[in-house]
């Protein structure tokens, strides 16, 4: 259905707020707190019934639905003063009081469109768990249904939350669109083992064979990002016969210690590993907003609290540390050389977390790989810049050329 008021549009079938023709970015919680107050906006919605909505049996607060009430305002230029759409009412909860226009006929061809390029409301999530050869609980995912992509864990993430997370559901909505998108839960993060006892690179790339053998996957397209990157390179070394085709985003050669090349590269990341140390686990999240902004400069500045908040629930101070300390010191120039499947290496020209360079060294060292720049500074590219939309072109391209 899509619900028209003023110069906004909300389409609950495709799951998009527009404003002036532009499509908005949106929360997915503060995209459902819109959608149930507009769909039942002949009465005052409770508050507890916005809970249960929004969040189901999950615990948050009251704070939690009253800072998505606000979000939920402000992206449809509303605020708690004027409150021309979404109106307050005190001791009992929220109503919908713009005037709306509901088009309920939606065109075949709108409708075939937003399955091709727009988010999928009824995307499900299937995670399941299995023991690495030391021990160690892994639990992975997968998303959507055809031919497989693999994604090796990169550094701090969480099955579970980034379901939600506007930082990363249209990763997986665009991974997926046609596809089975494997993921899993790096050790020591997550779903996965909370303190196992082997950290390292090695332990890495055990883990992507563990995941792999355990869905019977024969051969499969394998991607990269970030710190997947090298623990993919390594994999497609190891077992050429089972890596189709190889993609690499934002991905590093060597980690930020071993590439550093003046005094002031090594005490950048020892005063990285330092606030990892005091910061990571504080109620203030100054450190970790500052961390968020290294990942995506160009966001609003929400984003960055929602990935500072992510982080947080992903591991422990600890761990992080013990990850890090991994990172930073990984070294695949060697190994680069000795890829030998179809390669393409995607990389932001200014990206701030890991420079172009080591996107240009990693096409160099690969033999016949291909680089495609991306014009962003953004390490985890955002849905609605264009260098997000090149990406998913050039993949769907690349791993065509696979089937």
């Amino acid at each position: 259905m899509r619900f028209t008021f003023g110069e906004h549009v909300l389409d609950t079938d495709r799951y998009l707020l527009e404003r002036g023709g532009e499509s908005l970015h949106v929360q997915p919680q503060v995209f459902d707190v819109l959608s149930h107050l507009v769909l039942n906006r002949e009465r005052v919605v409770p508050k507890t019934e916005l809970l249960d909505t929004v969040w189901g049996d999950r615990f948050v607060s009251e704070s939690t639905l009253t800072s998505r009430i606000k979000a939920a305002r402000q992206s449809v230029g509303d605020d708690g003063i004027l409150q021309t759409v979404i109106q307050t009412v005190h001791g009992r909860g929220y109503r919908w009081v713009a005037a709306v226009d509901v088009d309920t006929d939606q065109p075949a061809t709108t409708r075939e469109a937003a399955g091709a390029g727009s988010a999928a409301p009824l995307l499900e999530q299937k995670i399941h768990f299995c023991r690495t050869p030391d021990g160690a609980r892994l639990a992975y995912a997968t998303v959507g249904d055809g031919p497989p992509l693999v994604r090796a864990a990169h550094w701090v993430t969480h099955l579970d939350y980034e379901w939600e997370s506007p930082v990363w559901r249209h990763w997986m909505e665009g991974l997926s669109r046609g596809r089975m998108l494997v993921r899993y839960d790096e050790r020591g993060c997550g779903l996965s083992e909370a303190d196992p006892e082997d950290i390292s690179f090695e332990a890495f790339v055990r883990d992507l064979e563990t995941v792999v053998d355990e869905l019977g996957l024969e051969r499969f397209p394998l991607m990269g990002l970030s710190q997947g990157g090298p623990v993919a390179i390594e994999y497609a070394v190891r077992h050429p016969e089972r890596v189709s085709r190889l993609v690499l985003v934002g991905a590093f050669m060597q980690g930020r210690i071993v590439r550093a090349r003046t005094e002031e590269e090594s005490r950048e990341a020892e005063l990285q590993r330092d606030l990892i140390r005091m910061g990571w686990g504080r109620d203030d999240p100054s450190f970790r907003l500052y961390f968020s902004s290294t990942f995506m400069p160009d966001a609003p500045p929400q984003l960055w609290s929602d990935f500072a908040e992510l982080m947080r629930r992903t591991t422990s101070a600890e761990n992080a540390l013990r990850l890090n300390d991994v990172s930073v010191r990984l070294d695949v120039s060697e190994s680069a050389t000795r890829v030998d499947v179809p390669t393409l290496i995607l990389h932001g020209r200014h990206d701030t977390r890991i420079p172009f360079s080591q996107g240009v060294e990693l096409a160099t060292r690969i033999r016949g790989s291909r680089l495609v720049p991306l014009d962003t500074r953004n390490h985890l590219l955002q849905p609605d810049e264009p260098a997000w939309h090149d990406l998913l072109r050039e993949l769907e391209t690349f791993l065509a050329e696979d089937e």
